[in-house]
């Protein structure tokens, strides 16, 4: 165990995933009190500066999820003050939080993603509906998978099996985001990879139990959805899943702690990175902890893990 330290857990926020961020914090804040540190939390919808300023910590545990906890803002602003934190630093998260960027990256740095466009509300507007949609036919065909650009937690997910599906999906995307990630829909297995101190975790597999694909509530509703960890694949399947982990990470300069998101194609055996989470969740459903434990690290040891992380960051 490190030394006691004064730690400020930042939690709940303004974004769409302020629920499941009060969830991350608390659990968080138990266990960081348990290992002996001096914990407050800080609710990051009001005047988070003021909060920080007053509270003094020696370091920042981010519980935020979404937008300012995951884009880079919380972190520029711990850095201005001087204030160590966990999570990756602001260019990562910027680049890990923007989907479509993170894609763009990944397709140049040569990590297997899915074939995907990115579409700009107004862009949309501008060019008309039925042209885009034709465009979207031919280059990726269906099933098609809408998303928006710069949400999390599967929030604002929408699936087109047709043509006529997809502006639904598109208005339900837009819905989230400006901006909008289309992208070949990847029949197969839903695995993710932590990366704890440059070190990949076992992989574990979602199993939604009624669903096609894992959205919102198949994964923060107890019941839901099936986790398997270790999963049941083949050892050089693993292997592949937990090296393009790492690959991704390095790629957009992840510290500390990260979740990577893979399918698994049914049909070819193919692995294909979905995105990158630098701030993963810490509730009883999340996957973190439970690939953690697979490891055999215990939730204290984890966040005592994620803590001292902060104190090993590159200058």
């Amino acid at each position: 165990m490190g030394a006691a330290r004064k730690v400020v857990v930042l939690k709940g926020g303004r974004s769409l995933e302020r629920t499941v961020s009060l969830r991350s914090g608390a659990h968080a804040q138990e266990a960081l009190a348990r290992l002996g540190h001096d914990v407050r939390a800080v609710d990051a919808d009001g005047d988070v500066l003021g909060s920080l300023l007053e509270a003094k910590p020696d370091v920042a545990f981010i519980a935020l999820h979404g937008r300012d906890g995951e884009d880079g803002t919380i972190q520029q602003l711990l850095e201005a003050i001087g204030v160590p934190y966990t999570s990756s630093g602001p260019a990562a998260c910027m680049c890990a939080h923007d989907k479509a960027l993170a894609k763009h990256l990944m397709r140049t740095g040569g990590i297997p993603t899915a074939d995907f466009r990115c579409l700009a509300e107004g862009t949309v507007k501008q060019l008309g509906g039925a042209a885009l949609l034709d465009e979207i036919e031919r280059s990726l065909s269906f099933p098609i998978v809408a998303k928006p650009a710069r949400q999390g937690s599967a929030l604002g997910v929408k699936f087109a099996r047709t043509r006529e599906q997809l502006p639904g999906a598109l208005v339900g995307a837009f819905s989230y985001d400006d901006k909008v990630l289309v992208e070949r829909f990847i029949a197969g297995r839903d695995l993710a990879v932590s990366v704890l101190d440059g070190e990949p975790l076992p992989v574990v597999e979602a199993v939604p139990r009624e669903e096609d694909f894992y959205d919102f509530s198949s994964r923060y509703e107890i019941g839901m959805t099936t986790f398997v960890c270790p999963a049941e694949l083949d050892e050089a399947t693993s292997a592949r899943a937990q090296e393009l982990a790492l690959a991704t990470c390095e790629l957009l300069g992840c510290r500390g702690v990260a979740r990577v998101d893979l399918m698994l194609e049914a049909d070819t055996g193919e692995l294909w990175v979905l995105e990158c989470n630098v701030v993963p969740g810490m509730t009883e459903t999340s996957l973190l902890p439970m690939a953690a434990d697979a490891a055999g690290i215990d939730f204290d040891q984890l966040i005592e893990r994620v803590l001292e992380s902060a104190f090993e960051r590159v200058a």
